[in-house]
C-alpha cells in the first residue's frame, strides 16, 4: 500500500464510500429488476386468453 502521509485517513474513507456506494446501486437494481420481472410476469399471466 503506498504512503498517503497525512491524506491517508481521507483517501481510504474516500475509497471506502465509493465501494458502499456501489455495492448499493448493485442491490438496488437487482431488487428493481427482479420486482419489473415479477410485474412482467402478472401482466403476461392477465393477458393470456384462457384456453
Amino acid at each position: 500500500m503506498p504512503d498517503l502521509g497525512k491524506y491517508a485517513d481521507a483517501v481510504l474513507s474516500a475509497y471506502g464510500v465509493s465501494i458502499l456506494l456501489l455495492v448499493l446501486l448493485v442491490v438496488l437494481s437487482l431488487r428493481q429488476g427482479r420486482r419489473a420481472r415479477r410485474a412482467l410476469q402478472d401482466v403476461e399471466k392477465r393477458s393470456k386468453p384462457n384456453a
